[in-house]
This record gives C-alpha cells, sequence and structure tokens, in this order.
C-alpha cells in the first residue's frame, strides 16, 4: 500500500516538482531519478564526470557509475535531497537482470511509482524516474510499449496491460549490485596518492624483473622441434566468416525520415481536454499516449477515428483517464556501412564538430559479440561508439549532419511536445 505521507512529503518539498529522489525496499533506501549518461573513459572518469555534469545538470554535485556491457553514469543535485553513501536503485535493478539488454518497468513502491526504461543496456535518459502520481507514471509506460522487441514488460497487475508482469522488487534488488552515490569532486587527492603509489610499485617491479632477466637468468638451451611429415599433417576446414553488423544497417536516414514523418502524424490528434505525453519513435513504429485533463473518453475516441491514421494498436485504460495509440511505419531498406575510424579518432571528430556547432552530445563505447555458429570458432567483438543528442531541431535537420558517418545505426527518435525537444539515441560502428 502507498505511504501517502511520504509522497505528500515529496510534493511539499516543491510545489512544481512531480518527481521523488529516493525509494525504501527492504529497508534499504536507494536513490532514484537520476540523469543518466554513457560513460566514455571508465578506467579514468573523473574529469569526464566533472565537465560533462557542470555543462548537463545545473548544481549537480553527486555521480554513481554504472559499468557492464555499455558503461554510463548518473549525476543529481544534493539539494534535491539526494545524500553521497546512498544506493542506486537503478544500478541495483540493472545488474540483478543483466541478461536483459532491453526492459521497461513501473514498480509500485510506498513513495510512488519507479519506472525505468532500458534501451541495448543503456538506462535512457528519461529512463530512471520516481513518479509521485499513478497517471505520470502509467502515461509514460504507455508511451514506450508500442516500442518493439522489450525482453521483459513489468507493471503491476491492476493495470492489467497485456504482456506484462509484476515482479518483488524487494527479491530483485537483493541479487544485484550496491552502486553508492559518491561527491563529484571529492575523488581527486585520494586518485592521485593511489595513482602515484601503483607507478612506484609497478616501476619498482619492472625494474625487478630487468635486472633479474638480464643478469640472472640461466642460459637456455636450443630446444630440437620434431618436424612432423607432410602426409600426416590434417587438412584444416576454413572457418567461414563471421557476418558483420555493418553489413545490413537500417538506412539511417530513411528510419530519419520514418520517424520525422510518423510523429508528425500521430501529433496532430488534438483531443479537447486531452494531454499528449512523450512520441517515441523506433523506426517501424511511432507511440504515444495521451492523458485526460478535462476531456471525456468519446472525445478522443473520435479525435482517433477522424485522423484517419490506419493504427497497430490503441486502447484506454481501466479508468478511461489514459489513451495509448502507436502506428507501424513503412519498411526501411538495408544498406552496407562499414566503419571508417577507430573509436577515438571518431569521438574527437564528433567532438571537435558539436563544439563547432555550440551544440551538446553525449559520446560513450559499447561493444558486442556475434556468434559464430560453428564448433570451436569463437565468436567475433565489435566495437561502436553511442551518442546521445537532445535539440530543438527535428530529424530532417539531422539527417545531413549524422548520416556523414560510417557505420551510423539509429535506436530511437523522441519528441516531447511540452519542450518541443527531441532526443536521438545510437550507435556508429569503429574500427
Amino acid at each position: 500500500m502507498l505511504d501517502e505521507s511520504s509522497i505528500e512529503g515529496e510534493l511539499g518539498e516543491s510545489n512544481q516538482r512531480s518527481w521523488g529522489t529516493s525509494i525504501t525496499v527492504g529497508g534499504t533506501s536507494y536513490a532514484t531519478s537520476l540523469f543518466w549518461q554513457p560513460l566514455q573513459n571508465p578506467n579514468d572518469p573523473m574529469q569526464e564526470i566533472e565537465e560533462t555534469s557542470s555543462a548537463v545538470l545545473e548544481g549537480s554535485d553527486l555521480f554513481c557509475i554504472k559499468g557492464g556491457r555499455a558503461p554510463q553514469f548518473g549525476i543529481c543535485v544534493s539539494q534535491e535531497g539526494y545524500k553521497s553513501g546512498q544506493y542506486v536503485a537503478a544500478c541495483s535493478l540493472v545488474t540483478a537482470i543483466d541478461n536483459l539488454s532491453s526492459f521497461i518497468a513501473v514498480f509500485k513502491t510506498n513513495e510512488g511509482w519507479w519506472y525505468t526504461c532500458v534501451r541495448n543496456d543503456i538506462i535512457l535518459s528519461d529512463g530512471d524516474m520516481l513518479f509521485l502520481t499513478e497517471d505520470e507514471a502509467k502515461n509514460q509506460f504507455m508511451s514506450m510499449l508500442a516500442v518493439p522487441d522489450w525482453g521483459m514488460k513489468i507493471a503491476p497487475s491492476e493495470w492489467g496491460i497485456e504482456d506484462t508482469q509484476e515482479l518483488n522488487l524487494a527479491d530483485i534488488m537483493q541479487r544485484g549490485a550496491r552502486a553508492k552515490l559518491q561527491k563529484i569532486r571529492g575523488l581527486r587527492g585520494t586518485k592521485l596518492i593511489l595513482i602515484i603509489a601503483l607507478s612506484l610499485i609497478i616501476g619498482g617491479w619492472l625494474i625487478s624483473s630487468l635486472v633479474d632477466k638480464l643478469f640472472f637468468a640461466p642460459v637456455k638451451r636450443p630446444v630440437v622441434v620434431p618436424i612432423r611429415p607432410k602426409a600426416m599433417i590434417e587438412e584444416q576446414v576454413e572457418a567461414k566468416p563471421i557476418p558483420k553488423p555493418w553489413e545490413s544497417l537500417v538506412d539511417p536516414a530513411a528510419f530519419m525520415k520514418n520517424c520525422f514523418d510518423g510523429i508528425k502524424q500521430i501529433s496532430s490528434i488534438s483531443p479537447p481536454g486531452w494531454k499528449i505525453g512523450n512520441i517515441s519513435c523506433v523506426g517501424s513504429a511511432v507511440a504515444t499516449s495521451w492523458n485526460r485533463d478535462v476531456g471525456f473518453l468519446s472525445l478522443a475516441e473520435e479525435a482517433i477515428k477522424k485522423s484517419n491514421l490506419e493504427f497497430a494498436a490503441y486502447g484506454f485504460d481501466a479508468n478511461g483517464n489514459s489513451l495509448s495509440a502507436s502506428i507501424n511505419l513503412p519498411a526501411i531498406d538495408t544498406l552496407e556501412s562499414p566503419p571508417a575510424y577507430n573509436y577515438t579518432d571518431l569521438r574527437n571528430i564528433i567532438n571537435n564538430e558539436f563544439q563547432m556547432m555550440n551544440l551538446p552530445i553525449s559520446l560513450g563505447e559499447k561493444s558486442i559479440q556475434v556468434d559464430s555458429g560453428q564448433p570451436g570458432v569463437p565468436p567475433a567483438t565489435y566495437n561502436m561508439l553511442t551518442f546521445s543528442i537532445s535539440s530543438p531541431h527535428n530529424p530532417l535537420t539531422w539527417i545531413s549532419l549524422l548520416t556523414k558517418y560510417s557505420g551510423l545505426e539509429v535506436n530511437i527518435v523522441t519528441y516531447s511536445p511540452d519542450g518541443d525537444m527531441w532526443h536521438y539515441e545510437g550507435v556508429i560502428y569503429v574500427l
């Protein structure tokens, strides 16, 4: 049962804030609603975190690092109620179910409804949010529900949403790793001392090893290896080449054009007394939801029918206060687009270009393994640069700016009608 006093306390902190900062699960307090960004250099993250945090979230002074296949860091502001040393909910959840690269979930807690959204091992920038009202959480969940290829959909059973399941959050969090919030500028001195100490230890060991090899190593006698007769050498079967992911990528220009057209179509539906939420597009489909303000169900249904759009699905929630809908988009051809740069060179090129345009961008590093499908042949590993862009410019503007990079794959485009902002996420394969 929800603790109404907890929710009222959160709302009392700010009349404008509709989200909370923490949940208590199994007697442990976890921080929520962090702003997540890709981490380019997991081995030396502090400078990157300091520079990025000051640029994307004013006043941010705490952070947490999520490792794994797609390293990220989350940032937050202590003045909002976060505390250094507090466990981070998203890290525990993601590590507990790391067998799923993509999932969407809402957990009902005493403090509110915790919404999480992970796509291709990446926590979306708005994918860790504790909503204080059920309607907001449900609208956010429904707006992403029509996006295909979720490994799991988790929601409260009373919502009655098809193909979803309710899981015990306490059981999940017990299995996950426990990462803590740290002060952004609190590690410099300690880190420097550790690096110096380690350098001295490693340097001494290398010098000692070199002296031993040069002056005290015993003289090695040549080893005679018998040569196997040619007739006995077994003929080896040549392994088949493993298909490379960039040999069949969805055409990114067509993807962006599809998303622009689909979002434009569905955003034109404006039922009186209903408010549209974020619109998400994955190239093959567009999905969104509307929340009832002062209108009626019949007005929303009439607007849907008069739009003359062919919906893949649409429907109202049990209370008739939320309407979700999705439309399929035309099929997109694939193309071959091999990588042209290594990770470091591509990162520097993109950072320089966006600095010249005075536009923010978040970059990260990720790798995938492709199974060979052949006994004895190990899987192939392919590396990529991840990117995340928020901009007031629509996809037609970004087509020419992004498609010039060979190996580009756009994963998702999101439009927020409230702030008239577009968000783009994807990867670029590297050498």
